[in-house]
């Protein structure tokens, strides 16, 4: 018998060869296959005559063949099959490219109903492609049909055959989460009502019923799990610390911290004073100063103390971190260490054995900090920076080091208010929105392709006052290159370096690189052995290197406002003028609105707030780098109502049964705790 967590090769009509195109889309069971949404609908309730058919529109119509189709062979291999169609008002003829198997599945004299971009004139209708089923199927025609997320060797009428299937197999076994006083309060259909119509509705009145419960049910989950999560957070107690004189420290700085600098500090050290773990976000735009909130919080432990590890997602990372704190501490008498993969085992040994008698206050490093043999002394304070970058493993094994250590996780990445209301509602989170004196804001353009040639010249201009630059494409290689003009990684290295820039040392640097080759280069660059660095989007989060002054992002119109920001953000570390070059032709309305909101404004916070309201939480932060449950449905910026009824009414049910351990709250409590591994990953 089926249950939820039954494979998709199970369920009858997929199989083992679409299980294995499905998983592509991450759908493994029968839940994420009815839990695959569409992104869009197309009304297709519709059928046109021929005479009618909307020119320049997608459309329906009914129609006959009128001939036996025609096939031709095209340069390259291609095959065109051609077909006219009639009805009583008029004639449609119909291209076919690279679906031959259509001349064979094509008669005369039948009829079929055609959907697909109507191109042509007032006496003559042409269609390209279009999708077709006989007259009468209703399958893919004369209703209001799903548009999914796709993925190479998965198309539209598959999966969505492939989810009819689903929901006729679980339509009496998908148990209903949602208390029936919490679904009747809020005027809520039936779990199974809501699957059935999100995906198959009969209008959009259905459709909207359905969407308004499962966005409700995602909200409600969440505030459930985040509910949990805090009061474990509340039954332990952290490392006691008392209140200690801070001046010392701020009297080593050779700079003057900002105002949200010093609130940060104060509201951390106000945790660590308190009975329970800190669990803080520290969260601030590039370069706004987290890592001296991070060492005064590792000043405040050590002289209380306690030890601190400070774990960087890469060694070039750590090493900067390293090279900014160290002397710090020296200065106040204080011991500071780096432990990374490659350190030198004698010097290593030494190193633990420091660690272990509790010599050293601050250890910084990659994951090297977690294996077997780093033993502290006495472990109270965990920082972790850009803490999506860290499986829940990885940060557990570190907090593990000790007792229940203070944790505070620092952040760049600026998030919304109402998104952040909802994905760190365990966390305390400080915000830094000033950045520290003297910093120049970079300047932002967008040019298109036919100034190429001027920024050549601009890019020369750099290199030549002895300063560096980073491109930056959507793209690795060749074999990722789409039927279109994105450039990609490594074929524009070897372009640059023979036809454009012969005489610069130019780098290419990307993802599908092994870690250590990608700090290698990363390294060179920041040592200003590179002039230009060509590279993916693995830069955005990282490497400070003041010496680099322009960003170029080629074909921009293919990233999010955000990452923008988090790419302009690898310049304008240093004291000259830095700007950052936007290259696109594009000329979608919404794409322009997007890069015109970047260009006006340097203000991290306000650049995620237009990305939410452009984009929408489910892009805000790409590929899933938060490490959250994915919100699929809640949309934050517009459901602000709705996340306030299901927090409330979560409260409500929690006061009650504070551990869901009632029977009638079983399918929740299975639902909420399947969360804690993904939702431990995002905040602990």
């Amino acid at each position: 018998m089926a249950t939820p967590d039954t494979n998709v090769r199970y369920i009858k009509g997929i199989g083992e060869t679409r299980a294995k195109a499905l998983e592509k889309l991450d759908i493994h069971t029968l839940r994420d296959l009815i839990a695959y949404f569409p992104r869009r609908y197309e009304d297709r309730r519709t059928i046109y005559s021929i005479a009618e058919l909307p020119v320049g529109e997608t459309a329906c119509c009914r129609a006959m063949i009128a001939d036996t189709p025609t096939t031709q062979r095209i340069s390259g291999g291609r095959t065109v099959v051609k077909v006219r169609a009639v009805d009583e008002t008029g004639r449609l003829d119909i291209t076919f490219f690279n679906q031959d198997y259509r001349a064979r599945q094509l008669h005369k004299g039948e009829s079929y109903v055609f959907c697909g971009k109507v191109e042509g004139n007032l006496l003559r209708r042409q269609m390209t492609n279009p999708i077709l089923e006989r007259e009468g199927e209703n399958a893919l025609t004369g209703r209001i049909v799903p548009i999914y997320p796709l993925t190479a060797g998965i198309n539209q009428p598959l999966l969505q055959k492939a989810v009819r299937q689903g929901l006729d197999a679980c339509r009496d076994i998908l148990p209903d989460i949602l208390p029936d006083e919490v679904r009747q309060a809020h005027s809520l259909c039936y779990s199974s009502y809501a699957y059935e119509h999100i995906h198959f509705p009969t209008d959009f009145e259905t459709l909207q019923q359905a969407h308004r419960r499962l966005a409700f049910e995602e909200l409600f989950v969440l505030t459930c799990a985040l509910h949990l999560l805090r009061q474990r957070r509340t039954d332990v107690q952290g490392p006691q610390m008392s209140a200690i004189d801070l001046a010392p420290f701020f009297s080593a700085l050779p700079f003057t911290l900002t105002d949200d600098q010093h609130k940060a500090i104060a509201d951390a050290v106000g945790d660590m004073l308190a009975q329970r773990p800190m669990n803080r976000l520290c969260q601030g735009d590039v370069g706004s100063g987290k890592t001296m909130v991070a060492a005064a919080c590792a000043f405040f432990a050590a002289q209380n103390g306690w030890q601190s590890a400070l774990m960087a997602p890469t060694e070039v990372l750590a090493r900067q971190h390293y090279k900014t704190l160290a002397p710090l501490f020296e200065r106040l008498g204080l011991t500071c260490a780096l432990l990374t993969g490659s350190t030198r085992a004698a010097e290593r040994k030494k190193l633990l054995a420091a660690l272990e008698a509790g010599e050293i206050h601050l250890l910084l490093g990659t994951h090297a900090l977690l294996t077997e043999d780093v033993v502290y002394h006495k472990l109270g304070l965990v920082i972790t920076d850009e803490q999506h970058r860290f499986g829940v493993t990885q940060r557990a094994a570190l907090g593990q080091k000790g007792e229940h250590p203070h944790m505070l996780v620092l952040s760049a990445t600026p998030i919304p208010r109402t998104l952040a209301l909802i994905m760190y509602g365990d966390l305390d989170v400080s915000i830094i929105r000033q950045l520290p004196p003297g910093r120049k804001a970079v300047e932002t353009f967008r040019v298109k392709e036919k100034l190429r040639s001027r920024l050549n010249g601009f890019i020369r201009k750099q290199v030549e006052e002895g300063h560096q630059v980073f491109i930056i494409c959507p793209l690795v290689g060749e074999e990722d290159m789409l039927p279109d003009e994105r450039k990609a990684v490594t074929a524009y290295t070897k372009k640059l370096q023979s036809d454009v820039f012969p005489d610069l040392r130019i780098a290419a640097l990307h993802g599908k690189m092994k870690s250590k080759e990608k700090e290698t280069i990363m390294a060179a660059f920041a040592a200003g052995e590179t002039d230009i660095l060509v590279s993916t989007t693995v830069v955005e989060v990282g490497v400070d290197v003041p010496n680099a002054t322009l960003m170029v992002v080629e074909n921009a119109e293919f990233f999010g406002l955000s990452q923008l920001h988090q790419l302009r953000g690898r310049v304008g570390r240093g004291s000259a003028q830095s700007y950052c070059v936007l290259i696109s032709d594009t000329d979608n309305a919404e794409t322009l609105e997007r890069l015109n909101a970047f260009k006006s404004t340097n203000d991290g916070f306000e650049i995620a707030e237009q990305d939410l309201r452009l984009r929408g939480p489910g892009d805000f932060f790409g590929a899933r780098q938060h490490g959250l449950p994915e919100l699929k449905l809640a949309d934050l910026q517009c459901d602000i109502r709705a996340l306030d009824e299901a927090q409330t009414a979560a409260k409500e049910l929690l006061k009650a049964d504070p551990e869901l351990t009632d029977p009638r709250h079983e399918g929740l409590s299975q639902r909420v705790h399947s969360l804690f591994v993904t939702t431990a990953e995002g905040l602990n």
